[in-house]
């Protein structure tokens, strides 16, 4: 019998067959992947590879972004009182009962900015002093006002205020943002109606020339209006549905849009003045088109502004004095920028003043807006000492 433990056997031949063996499954494995790769490229020639759908373009880059950055293709140019001779008298003077011509170009262009300064010795010089535009060769003037009515100067006096539009910076320096497009043609002029000499007129007219205005714009109109006093309604039942003795803003014919009023109101007695209603009548509609619930309400204050002088980006009452007192001096402004309104034939825009009309205040105002051409004759101008505000007692 052998002395061998069996288990000694199985230690010694072990690892002679261990490599065998892993030879054999190694070889296998290899086969096996073989044959894998084999039956891939096999598929791979058999079936037809779908093609790859196209990238998505990137979104485009927001507009308010490069806005700014975007480059132009006008020429901006400015028509001013600088000094010819290259001194430093950059102002024209203008004699009573003569005007000047302050633009005389022809189109295609837009005006962009409007800025005056003067010294006079005139003390109504803002309502003497006479501002009108013609556009494209028209006959008769898209803006007529007085020139401190036009900048929302309502009273013949000066102070300082901030809004989208117009701006009265410090030191009596009138600046106005409205575009005014023209295709052929733009004359701006400004007349001394007054009885004084204005010894300093200083101006800047700055525009923009242009290959081609694009279709569909309308042409820049300024109304100014007055009423001094309103007319008191002889109806005394306090009922006004249909704007009877309005005061009126504007009455334009064609296909346009308001885009707002400035307005001044001197008071011909005591208490609040402002409980009338503003009333659009839009494309000849009886009723009115957009009934509104107060003077202040349709300035965007309220409870009669408390008194307090205010001015924002679309409206204000920038000048009160005196508030609810005889005597007592407002001018105030609205911008509809945030939604012009639109007529496409006719718009009549009124206020009452007064609850329907009960008051007899002096009221003077400026429309601004847009429309086709031609235009309505405008009204006639208030002679200028008509121009001038004073207190007219009211029974």
């Amino acid at each position: 019998m052998s002395n061998e433990n069996p288990t000694d056997n199985l230690a010694n031949t072990e690892p002679a067959a261990a490599p065998t063996r892993r030879k054999m499954l190694g070889t296998l494995a290899a086969a096996g992947a073989l044959l894998g790769l084999n039956a891939t490229s096999s598929a791979a020639t058999t079936t037809k590879k779908e093609p790859e759908p196209p990238a998505a373009a990137p979104p485009p880059t927001p507009d308010a972004l490069v806005s700014m950055a975007r480059l132009r293709n006008y020429k901006c140019r400015r028509s001013s009182s600088w000094d010819r001779t290259g001194g430093n008298a950059d102002f024209i003077p203008l004699d009573a009962g003569t005007a000047a011509t302050l633009l005389d170009v022809k189109g295609p262009g837009v005006i962009t900015h409007i800025w005056f300064t003067i010294n006079s010795d005139d003390h109504m010089h803002l309502k003497n002093l006479v501002l009108r535009a013609w556009w494209d060769g028209e006959s008769s003037p898209s803006i007529e006002a007085p020139i401190g009515d036009f900048y929302g100067l309502m009273l013949g006096d000066y102070f300082v205020y901030q809004s989208a539009l117009l701006v009265v910076a410090p030191m009596k320096a009138l600046n106005a943002y409205f575009q005014m497009p023209f295709d052929t043609a733009a004359k701006i002029t400004i007349s001394n109606e007054g009885k004084v000499r204005t010894n300093n007129l200083y101006y800047a007219i700055d525009y923009t020339t242009v290959s081609a205005l694009p279709a569909n714009l309308g042409r820049f109109h300024a109304q100014y209006r007055q009423a001094a006093p309103c007319k008191k309604s002889v109806d005394t039942s306090g009922k006004n549905l249909n704007g009877t003795d309005n005061y009126v803003f504007l009455e334009a014919a064609g296909r346009g849009h308001f885009v707002g009023v400035t307005h001044g109101v001197l008071q011909n007695a005591d208490g609040w003045f402002g409980e009338g209603d503003d009333m659009f009548f839009i494309d000849g509609d009886a009723q009115p088109t957009i009934n509104g619930t107060g003077t202040e309400d349709y300035y965007n204050g309220a409870w009669d502004f408390y008194g307090n002088a205010f001015a924002n980006l679309r409206q204000g009452a920038p000048y009160i004095v005196d508030p609810e007192r005889t005597g007592g001096r407002y001018c105030l402004f609205r911008w509809h920028t945030e939604s012009f309104i639109t007529f496409d034939k006719s718009i009549k825009v009124t206020i009452e003043h007064g609850h329907a009309n009960d008051r007899a205040d002096d009221f003077y105002s400026v429309a601004y807006w847009y429309q086709t051409e031609p235009h309505a004759e405008f009204p006639p101008l208030a002679p200028p000492e008509a121009r001038v505000p004073k207190v007219i007692m009211s029974s």
